[in-house]
């Protein structure tokens, strides 16, 4: 072999490596308004970015009236997109559930209507395997009671980003944010269901 050749072929090697380095891997969570839904998991190490979407209609590329309004059978979601080198699917599943009302198949707390209800849209085999053990599990050991209602369903490429406005709503606008979040009862309910802040 040729010196030439052995550094083309290392270099190969190289990219390979970087390129599953690099591989990430995406999940989606529906648990009432996207805005609540986007900070809990961008805290966590190995989440590389959150996006507030639409997700499990039948309507292409969505807007959040037409959404609002009913009919195109989305949901408010967020796509968490993450490095499966340093977060598994699980732990995300662990921080989803405290983030919601499993016990409300309506809607979340102040939001109510079918676009609200909460919901894990899988992506594949794997992850829906795992989703309906975590869901299996917490109807086993849940510290509420009544059942668990919320829904596992194939993502089938559904996902929309929601408006540019909607994204990190959180970040930009926290006055705002935190009114709407108390004023909603989220973490009242959120500490009811969960014994916790």
């Amino acid at each position: 072999m040729t010196f030439s050749r052995y550094l083309f072929i290392l270099g190969l090697s190289v990219m390979s490596l970087a390129s599953q380095a690099a591989e990430t891997r995406t999940a989606v969570f529906g648990g009432g308004c996207f805005w609540c839904m986007e900070p809990p998991f961008d805290k966590l190490d190995g989440v590389i970015s959150t996006t507030s979407g639409y997700a499990g209609g039948h309507v292409d590329n969505p807007t959040y009236e037409q959404v609002s309004r009913g009919g195109t059978g989305h949901v408010e979601v967020v796509q968490v997109e993450y490095d499966p080198a340093s977060i598994t699917y699980q732990e995300l599943l662990d921080v989803y559930w405290p983030e919601t009302d499993p016990t409300d198949p309506d809607g979340q707390f102040c939001d109510q209507g079918d676009s609200y209800r909460p919901v894990i849209f899988y992506d594949g085999e794997e992850q829906k395997q795992l989703a309906e053990a975590s869901k299996k599990e917490l109807q086993q050991n849940k510290p509420f009671d009544g059942p668990v209602k919320t829904t596992i369903e194939p993502l089938n490429d559904s996902f929309y980003p929601a408006e540019d406005y909607h994204q990190n709503y959180y970040k930009k606008n926290p006055v705002r944010y935190k009114f709407y979040r108390f004023r909603c009862g989220r973490d009242d309910r959120l500490e009811e269901l969960w014994g916790r802040d």
